[in-house]
């Protein structure tokens, strides 16, 4: 008897590499939105919960306004207060970014040396360290004395807090290149500059943006401490103003306007580093995805 011919199995059809990678692709396509969206769903979440509880907390106990106000009277304080603290958002930007541009210039040309001339690394190195642990407000006044009320010294301060790390991640990221790297560049010829250029400076690129993160960061705090010393506008001054009114509502305002002008300059910060560093974005997705 002869036997009836059989229909390919399903699971019997060879799949072609092409349909593999299709899968993959989609797969890792899938992962990194779910990433990106829990990375934004996340936090918000967290501080949805925390003002939730905010503001049950002071209606169902009684607090007072002038000590700690609900989260809705300070959105009321943010509206109605809007054109004030813009006007302060934008003096304080300014001076942020001017001491974090300044910190940028000084910092890293300073980092090359203390890299490329030991002998300099060894003097400059506890001159940086003092500099750290002198406290910056005390040198405020000083600055106030040297150039005046303007925006300098509000630069100044912002730029002395924030250089440092500069300084440090681009040194150190500098130096921590493998030296296996370093041999197979001379081993093909390439000059000491090319090397730099093309090897060196790539490899060192991820810790001098987390200098540059942590510095930018450091730049509204800088800003914000010479508004509290000898400022007449700002953010820094606002809050001055309103804690001697005892306006606590405006005080959490500008508290807010600060918080959120930080996240934002990190945030353009960040976003510089992933469009200088393509492999970043890659390395990020898949970190974060295997997480979930």
């Amino acid at each position: 008897m002869n036997e009836m011919p059989r229909n390919p199995s399903p699971l019997s059809t060879p799949l072609r590499i092409e349909d593999v990678e299709a899968s993959v692709q989609r797969h890792r396509a899938r992962r990194a939105a779910r990433a990106r969206v829990s990375a934004v769903l996340s936090p918000l979440g967290v501080v949805i919960v925390l003002l939730a509880l905010w503001e049950a907390g002071t209606r169902a106990f009684g607090v007072p306004a002038f000590l700690l106000p609900p989260p809705s009277a300070v959105a009321v304080a943010i509206v109605t207060h809007a054109p004030l603290l813009a006007a302060g958002a934008w003096v304080t930007t300014v001076e942020i970014l001017l001491g974090f541009l300044l910190s940028v210039v000084v910092g890293i040309p300073l980092a090359l040396m203390i890299f490329l001339w030991p002998p300099f690394a060894r003097a400059i190195f506890p001159l940086l360290v003092s500099s750290q642990a002198m406290p910056k407000v005390a040198i405020a006044p000083l600055l106030l004395v040297w150039f005046g009320f303007g925006m300098v010294p509000k630069v100044l301060i912002a730029f002395l807090i924030a250089f440092f790390p500069v300084v440090i991640n681009t040194a150190v990221g500098l130096a921590a290149i493998e030296p296996e790297k370093i041999q197979l560049a001379r081993s093909m010829g390439l000059s000491a500059m090319d090397t730099f250029f093309k090897i060196r400076l790539p490899d060192a690129l991820p810790s001098i943006f987390g200098g540059l993160k942590i510095s930018i960061t450091l730049a509204v705090v800088g800003a914000v401490v010479g508004e509290f010393v000898g400022g007449d506008a700002g953010l820094g001054y606002l809050l001055m103003v309103a804690n001697g009114s005892m306006d606590t509502q405006l005080l959490f305002a500008g508290i807010v306007c600060l918080t959120v002008l930080g996240v934002v300059l990190f945030g353009l910060v960040e976003l510089a580093e992933r469009l200088a560093l393509p492999r970043y974005i890659i390395s990020d997705d898949k970190g974060m995805g295997g997480t979930l």
